[in-house]
């Protein structure tokens, strides 16, 4: 029976006959043998020795299947198991000049992304992302949310008009969605809490190491909750995917960076709350700058949004999340509702990730005021017919309510302390990059 290589180390006893599929990862001939390193489809090497006349033509990525009796050697790679080979099947002879080596640039690895991922880097990735989407769900599903699936062609802007993918829909022009919340929030009048998985995108012209023209959302929708509510549930669900990961797939994480697990194990709750203001006041005692319009700088103040500059340095020493709440209004999109307490502020809250990673999930309370709302849709130079049937939902039954959205690939980089998102998403698209 063919196995994978993590079952045949861990439920196969040695001696036995095994049989095993997978690609040549690395391959050293000598005059009588052959030695190995077999990868399967899930990214497990093992080695295997066979008498070099059987492989005298196998290349690096060469797929094969190999039979033989598993044997302990503690000479051998990751767990000191070996395969004596007795049959070896050649499915495909690869090309001789695969470009993907042990040691290639940072293009050439974009470049030949769709190789790349073969790497046993990406192939860590990839599984952490596909535990992430795993835990999430479990988390939602054990909180009775309803899962959604919103669309991606959209006819207005949630985050701004000026960062819209334009495409043509039929005779007329529709947008890639920036965002799902909207039509999330039309479904809490049906469903309640409902949360959805969902590419967005942002025609952001920014080539920054944590910015993607397209992005894993999780968003999430829930009624009849304040923003105390809100930064509970968000605070709860990051803890548990932080526990989750580092619990579950410690073997992942060790392999892509170690380091990492202490500071993940130190994360508790409650997390730290700030409000802008108070954020505003610890950045001007740090010094913090940031540039005007015509690129001159000057000290942080009230009515500033916080760049990248500035989470940093709100970051930088702390050790678990920070959320940053009720920033001012006018720096908020349309949809967030005004403070009743003061007026020139928002019920917006933004979680920072620590050790200086900055944003990595938004959102707040939503303008529940029909009035309010129609206000703010036109004076942020939107298309109000565009919006009817959002304004709908304040004209029946409209209720209090809020929401967040969280960058599964921000997350995943402060998880793993990388320098450039680009290396936890398998397909980055950037604002220079489509292919593959």
């Amino acid at each position: 029976m063919i196995k994978r290589i993590h079952d045949i180390k861990n439920d196969i006893t040695v001696d036995s006959i095994v049989c095993i599929r997978g690609w040549v990862h690395r391959i050293r001939k000598q005059k009588e043998k052959s030695f190995i390193i077999i990868r399967d489809d899930r990214g497990d090497v093992i080695q295997a020795v066979c008498p070099s006349n059987l492989a005298k033509n196998l290349t690096i990525e060469s797929s094969v299947e190999v039979k033989g009796r598993l044997v302990k050697d503690p000479r051998a790679i990751e767990g000191g198991y070996e395969i004596k080979v007795n049959n070896l099947m050649v499915y495909n002879i690869a090309n001789i000049d695969y470009p993907i080596g042990e040691y290639q640039s940072d293009e050439i690895l974009l470049d030949f992304r769709h190789l790349t991922l073969r790497t046993r880097k990406m192939i860590n990735v990839g599984k952490l992302r596909s535990s992430f989407l795993r835990y999430a769900r479990e988390w939602f599903q054990k909180e009775n949310w309803m899962e959604v699936t919103p669309p991606l062609l959209v006819k207005g802007a949630v985050e701004g008009g000026s960062t819209l993918f334009e495409v043509k829909y039929f005779d007329e022009t529709a947008y890639l969605s920036q965002s799902s919340q909207l039509y999330l929030e039309s479904m809490i009048y049906s469903l309640g809490p409902v949360w959805s998985i969902s590419n967005s995108f942002r025609a952001e012209k920014s080539r920054t190491v944590r910015h993607l023209a397209e992005f894993s959302h999780l968003e999430a929708e829930i009624p009849w909750i304040d923003l105390s509510d809100l930064i509970t549930i968000q605070e709860n669900l990051i803890y548990s995917l932080v526990k989750n990961l580092i619990e579950l797939n410690r073997r992942e994480i060790e392999f892509l960076n170690k380091d990492v697990l202490g500071k993940l194990k130190s994360i508790s709750t409650p997390f730290e709350k700030i409000k802008y203001e108070k954020a505003i006041d610890r950045l001007r005692s740090l010094d913090c700058k940031v540039r005007d319009e015509e690129g001159y700088e000057r000290a942080i103040e009230w009515g500033d949004d916080l760049n990248i500059e500035s989470e940093r340095e709100l970051t930088k020493n702390a050790t678990n999340p920070i959320f940053v709440t009720e920033y001012p209004v006018g720096i908020k999109p349309f949809y967030v509702k005004q403070n009743p307490s003061d007026e020139n502020t928002g019920l917006a809250v933004d979680l920072l990730a620590p050790f200086g990673y900055g944003e990595i999930a938004g959102g707040g309370i939503r303008e529940d005021d029909l009035t309010k709302l129609s206000n703010k849709i036109k004076n942020s130079d939107l298309k109000i017919d565009s919006y009817s049937w959002y304004l709908d939902l304040r004209k029946y039954g409209s209720v209090p309510h809020g929401g967040f959205g969280l960058g599964v690939e921000r997350f995943l980089r402060w998880i793993l302390n990388f320098e450039d998102i680009k290396d936890v998403v398998l397909f980055p698209r950037t604002m220079s990059r489509i292919l593959p």
